[in-house]
């Protein structure tokens, strides 16, 4: 299967961006979790949602992604729509790639 031309300058420039993403939404889901724990609630009930989120968020790909070439636009797509990256995070990125993940969201909203 031939390669779309976009892929390999672009994975380069995710292979850079993508621990600080990360780390950056991580950062994000842990102030979440801070306020969470910080409320007027019994301490059973923050413990069980806090372990609620927990298992929700690691799953997301601000969190943990498989790193490959072939899911380039997939865990694009995914930050986007959790809320890890914006559109405006991918500036550096070739326009080929902008549009494909562009058209993939635009796809996925139309479904729901």
């Amino acid at each position: 299967m031939k390669e779309q031309g976009f892929m390999k300058k672009d994975w380069i420039i995710f292979k850079n961006k993508i621990a600080n993403w990360q780390e950056a939404y991580m950062d994000r889901l842990n102030k979440e979790y801070i306020e969470l724990l910080s409320e007027d609630a019994n301490p059973s009930e923050k413990f069980w949602r806090l372990d609620k989120r927990l298992k929700e968020d690691r799953k997301k790909t601000g969190v943990q992604l498989e790193m490959s070439r072939s899911n380039l636009i997939y865990n694009i797509t995914s930050l986007i729509n959790d809320g890890a990256i914006s559109f405006e995070d991918l500036e550096e990125f070739s326009n080929e790639l902008k549009e494909t993940v562009r058209a993939f969201i635009e796809r996925e909203f139309r479904l729901y």
